[in-house]
């Protein structure tokens, strides 16, 4: 019997008790505006109860806004929470005049305020009608492209470049070819306090063009096979007629121009869809001989970006579910922009799906045009997310990277001197000067080939304040902002695209020889020294000497000036939140310096803060404790909005098997410390353990070891002694590839062995897969049914205590965060490290709720209370420790016996 008032939550089937309690859970989280922690298995239909569960709420929250705004535009709004709210807001800020006013005077005050408050509603209802209008009408007169790159320039730096590259050019500029190569005058922020270098001087005219953002959900995944699948989810839904989905993902992702795509990296398909955007608007004469001017030949514009075809695709998207493949193909059949039609459909879009960098990463997310201001954001697949979270936020820079920019950026300022106005020169001097500096930190010169210079292996963590004092840079704030206007690296981008690897095309008229062959000489150095760095970066390589293309040359030198950019920006962090990495090691070339992120709760904050409410879910989100305190409680979340909901598997508890062993066949204790595991009697008992399991596992079995190098070690050690002839007599061998487009390769081959063992009934029961923690094939692969019938994990995955980051991460922590249990922080950091990897690689079996598999841990070292306590709830409740071997072997064989019996039947 439902409650009174309960919420109703459409389901394409029956769901399962668990699914009903996650989307109440879900629901009351969303309405009280909670940040919630759920944890959901694979295989329970996740996704399915995130979107109904959220989905129901939106409908009902919107349905509550129309009856409130309703009964408020037909003056019955005497009673109304929000005027009552407003009203006392208004008064409290006021103190009474005096506290003897009679009471028929209080209450004419009090219903003349909310007459007023409801005229003001009826007015602003009128004014966002005529600002519809308004829309529609520029949609009719195509203008919306204009107005909307227009509108975006004061939030994203993208659509500003775009803008102000699209600028009509001036009469002094026709001349010249290469104007857009050519820095900005730059005028400081004391010097533009009275003008709006962004947003001109017609502000008040773009808010009024500002399109209202509805009530939304934001929901973000790992990787766009992840929001794929989500957007399938919401297809299956009951919710999938009526609600409006907007897909986003980057450029590289989006494109559909053929031509763009095949430039391969991130930052050359940016530079060069800004370019044809610029192109559109930009037919410039060019002068020839006899001073005559003539309109010179059309440069390349984007066929797939037109203010109707735009309009007309935006609206489509909101009309119907597609996720990016399918509006991919949506897109080139009406030869239209997806990038750009997805991100002018945010505003009206009720579920915007989209990356983790775009919603997490506040730049990102101002260039994307999301704003969290009241709404609701879901983080899925969120077990990593602190340490998402740093990756997003930190920079490295190579000794090769940094000589790279410093020889471009002089090349840069050497050819257009007597072009550029003084204050560029002077920064760019200031810039030439910062990055000499940081070459000189990791112990070379500028002007040298950075490969040729050695250095001493050192590693040395600073803190951000101590690095600036090293490498001399006296106010980082003044470079980031200089970077940020002047579009110093896209200028310098540019460049290199025009000129590196070919040189200056010579002039043939007379006249210009003088000039070119000067020209020439500017750039010749910077080819030699591009090429130089080419042959010298890769002398493995397997390509004869000159085969290298043209295209792989300018890969290499179009971005360091880019990651040094990033680099700044990374410092300009709070001194206690972060540390510089630095790492000399053999040559210049290679060593590096790295900021390295160690509260990401600083940049996670500003989401918590604005955001109605968020969700971060998982199928594994165990253990929770460090997750609270050190991105939640450390960025200013109460207690009292935190809520937690776990909930158990679909399966059976007869269908799971996880089992602890302590001790192998021969009585070794099974302990996998630093000291133990490679000692010959620890690998050959793993090896037994190994054989005894695929001696009664059918179909397949999935190894899991700590580390790559502790894989090839134990693997070679049992090739030496005959123990893996004898698992290849069972289970035909497979290991993880060392290369990721080789992953799908080996478990398509994985899955057909075990397929034909099944059929053939031979001496092979199926197949054997070695993988590592935290590999390619720990996370985001399934082996459901036979291709995952016992998941073996060999000892604890502990990360490498005496890495510099994560000493410096442990100090961090303890030094910043309570005690507890205990132990410190620190302590806490490495323990949970290893049980979230655990548990991802424990969680690719058991997919749905016919499957059943057993798990071995292999480390006496699990069978502690605090280590079990961090495993999912729904494989601690069923765990069982054994102490020998005989007892867990006899428990394994029964389970499989019987669930061969059930399949007979």
């Amino acid at each position: 019997m439902e409650e009174a008032g309960a919420p109703h939550f459409p389901f394409p089937y029956q769901p399962y008790p668990i699914q009903e309690q996650f989307m109440q859970a879900l629901y009351g989280a969303l309405e009280h505006g909670k940040v919630g922690i759920f944890e959901s298995p694979t295989g329970t239909g996740k996704s399915l109860s995130l979107i109904c569960g959220a989905l129901s709420w939106l409908r009902d929250h919107e349905e509550k806004r129309r009856q409130e705004a309703d009964r408020l535009l037909q003056g019955d709004g005497g009673t109304s929470l929000s005027i009552s709210s407003s009203l006392s807001t208004t008064t409290s800020s006021t103190p009474p005049s005096s506290s003897a006013e009679p009471d028929w005077i209080t209450d004419f005050v009090q219903k003349k305020a909310e007459r007023d408050f409801v005229s003001k509603l009826k007015v602003d209802e009128e004014l966002r009608r005529k600002k519809r209008e308004e829309h529609l009408e520029m949609i009719r007169n195509n203008s919306q492209l204009k107005y909307a790159l227009k509108r975006k320039s004061c939030e994203d730096d993208e659509a500003v470049k775009l803008l102000q590259l699209s600028k009509d050019p001036q009469e002094g500029e026709l001349n010249n070819p290469e104007e857009e190569l050519i820095v900005a005058e730059y005028e400081s922020d004391d010097e533009s306090k009275t003008k709006n270098k962004f947003c001109g001087g017609d502000d008040d005219d773009e808010d009024d063009l500002l399109e209202e953002h509805v009530t939304k959900i934001y929901y973000c995944s790992r990787t766009h096979s992840q929001l794929a699948q989500f957007v399938h989810e919401v297809q299956k839904s009951p919710f999938s007629q009526d609600i409006s989905l907007v897909p986003l993902g980057s450029r590289q992702n989006m494109c559909v121009n053929e031509e763009v795509r095949r430039l391969g990296s991130v930052q050359r398909i940016n530079d060069r869809c800004m370019e044809m955007q610029k192109n559109k608007h930009d037919q410039r004469p060019k002068e020839v001989e006899g001073g005559k001017r003539k309109r010179g030949a059309p440069k390349a514009v984007c066929p797939y970006v037109g203010a109707q075809g735009l309009q007309t695709l935006r609206d489509t998207v909101l009309g119907a579910v597609r996720d990016i493949e399918q509006l991919l193909s949506l897109a080139r059949e009406t030869r239209s922009c997806p990038y750009y039609a997805t991100r002018l459909a945010i505003p009206p879009a009720q579920l915007v799906v989209l990356p983790y960098q775009t919603v997490l990463h506040e730049g990102t997310r101002r260039a994307s045009g999301v704003q969290l201001k009241g709404q609701v954001l879901i983080i899925d697949e969120a077990h990593n997310l602190s340490d998402v979270l740093s990756c997003i936020h930190s920079s490295e820079l190579t000794g090769a990277q940094l000589c790279r920019a410093h020889s471009q950026l002089a090349q840069y300022s050497e050819r257009y001197r007597s072009r550029l106005k003084a204050k560029n020169l002077m920064y760019i001097k200031q810039i030439l000067f910062v990055v000499e500096g940081l070459v000189r930190v990791l112990g070379g010169k500028v002007g040298q080939n950075p490969h040729s210079q050695t250095t001493q292996p050192v590693t040395e963590l600073l803190t951000i304040n101590n690095f600036l004092f090293k490498a001399q840079i006296d106010n980082i704030n003044l470079f980031k902002r200089y970077f940020e206007k002047s579009m110093i690296s896209r200028k310098l981008c540019g460049f290199i695209e025009k000129y590196a690897g070919t040189g200056v095309t010579s002039h043939t008229q007379t006249s210009h020889t003088q000039t070119a062959n000067k020209e020439n000489r500017r750039t010749e150095g910077l080819n030699r020294y591009l090429q130089t760095l080419q042959s010298s970066q890769q002398p493995d390589t397997e390509s004869p000497p000159g085969q290298q293309g043209a295209a792989e040359e300018r890969e290499l030198a179009a971005s360091p000036m880019m990651q040094v950019e990033g680099f700044f920006m990374a410092l300009t962090n709070a001194n206690t939140d972060g540390r510089v990495v630095l790492h000399t090691q053999g040559n210049v070339a290679v060593s590096s310096m790295k900021f390295l992120l160690l509260n990401p709760a600083v940049h996670f904050s500003q989401v918590l803060k604005d955001c109605r409410a968020v969700i971060i879910a998982g199928g594994t989100m165990q253990p929770v404790s460090d997750f609270k305190q050190e991105l939640l409680f450390s960025a200013g979340v109460g207690a009292e909005r935190i809520i937690e909901f776990s909930c158990g598997h679909v399966i059976p508890p007869e269908n799971i098997l996880p089992i602890v062993l302590c001790s192998g066949p021969s009585g070794q204790e099974l302990e996998f410390t630093f000291q133990n595991r490679d000692t010959p009697h620890m690998m050959e008992e793993t090896g037994r353990v190994l054989s005894n399991l695929c001696n009664v596992v059918p179909g397949g079995v999935v190894c899991f070891f700590p580390s790559y190098d502790y894989s090839r070690r134990i693997l070679e050690n049992w090739d030496a002694s005959g123990v893996l002839a004898r698992l290849s007599s069972k289970k035909k061998i497979f290991q993880e590839p060392k290369k990721a487009n080789q992953v799908e390769k080996v478990l398509n081959e994985f899955s057909r062995t075990i397929q034909r063992c099944a059929v053939d009934a031979g001496t092979l029961s199926g197949a054997l897969l070695f993988s590592v923690v935290g590999g390619k094939m720990s996370e985001g692969i399934n082996f459901s049914d036979d291709l995952g019938r016992c998941i073996v994990m060999v000892g604890m995955p502990y990360p490498n205590i005496k890495s510099p980051e994560l000493k410096e991460k442990m100090a961090y922590l303890d030094k910043n965060l309570p005690h507890s249990g205990g132990r410190s922080p620190g302590q806490a950091l490495i323990e949970n490290l290893c049980m979230k990897a655990v548990n991802q690689s424990i969680g690719r079996a058991i997919r749905h709720r016919e499957d059943y598999a057993c798990i071995v841990l292999c480390d006496r070292r699990y069978s502690r209370p605090a280590t079990l306590a961090k495993l999912p709830d729904w494989i601690r409740a069923h765990t069982h420790t054994h102490t020998s071997f005989g007892p867990a072997f006899a428990s394994l064989r029964r389970f499989f016996m019987e669930k061969k019996k059930q399949q007979q039947l």
